[in-house]
């Protein structure tokens, strides 16, 4: 039993690291929600931006306000891409918080099956040990009436 002690310590381990990984896959997964929320408005942002400035340039306007709203368009351009990989990146550790995940649940069940092998196995063991001790006691009963009975000779065993 000392075994199954030393396993069942090792379970408890293996649930909290477990518990661990989840709470880690959960945050990644949250990290990744943000950011594609953040792409999401940025890339509205753009949209809204361009549709509401661009008419205006259509009909007249100044070259300086033109190059500004360019260089405005180019900076969230940019952030608009570079979202885009910082939600790229958040669903890589996400996924890499799942492989996580998916070996400390692995690792968890391993245990507890080794536990429920290794308790069949006791039991195995103890029925073993109680068939046994049955056996001999079911023995020594017949020998204890054949001895009564008149000893081996009475039931034609001799001693020659």
């Amino acid at each position: 039993m000392p075994d199954i002690l030393a396993l069942q310590t090792l379970l408890e381990q293996a649930g909290a690291a477990r518990d661990k990984a989840l709470a880690v896959h959960r945050h990644a997964l949250a990290v990744v929600q943000a950011a594609q929320v953040q792409a999401g408005q940025l890339a509205a942002y753009r949209l809204e931006y361009a549709d509401r400035f661009g008419k205006q340039f259509q009909q007249s306007g100044a070259i300086e306000l033109l190059q500004c709203y360019q260089g405005f368009m180019a900076r969230l351009d940019d952030a608009v891409t570079q979202q885009g990989h910082v939600v790229t990146q958040a669903a890589a550790r996400a996924d890499d918080a799942k492989a996580l995940l998916l070996a400390a649940e692995l690792r968890a069940a391993s245990v507890r099956k080794l536990i429920e092998r290794r308790t069949a196995e006791a039991a195995l063991r103890g029925d073993r040990r109680e068939q046994k001790t049955t056996d001999e006691f079911a023995a020594r009963v017949a020998w204890q009436r054949l001895a009564a009975a008149g000893g081996p000779d009475a039931l034609g065993f001799s001693a020659a």
